[in-house]
């Protein structure tokens, strides 16, 4: 017996509650595998957005070190 005819006989053998729980289980696997290759970029186009994006990133973190700093000595001298 195939793996599929297996399956199928578990199935029919179900409640509707447990139909309506594998229903959701099916949707969910559905919804995991669109979203997973939605997320796979490949090394080539993260190397891409990485360059596009370091030196706003580095700029925007060593914009916001002026602010931490000032905010540190502020609680050092309380």
């Amino acid at each position: 017996m195939s793996t599929k005819e297996q399956i199928v006989e578990e199935i029919n053998a179900l409640s509707e509650a447990e139909l309506k729980e594998l229903a959701d289980y099916l949707a969910f696997l559905k919804f995991r595998a669109r979203h997973n290759s939605a997320l796979m970029l490949d090394e080539t186009e993260l190397a891409s957005l990485y360059a596009e994006f370091a030196d706003e990133d580095r700029n925007l973190a060593e914009e916001g070190m002026t602010d931490y700093l000032e905010g540190l000595t502020e609680e050092d001298n309380k």
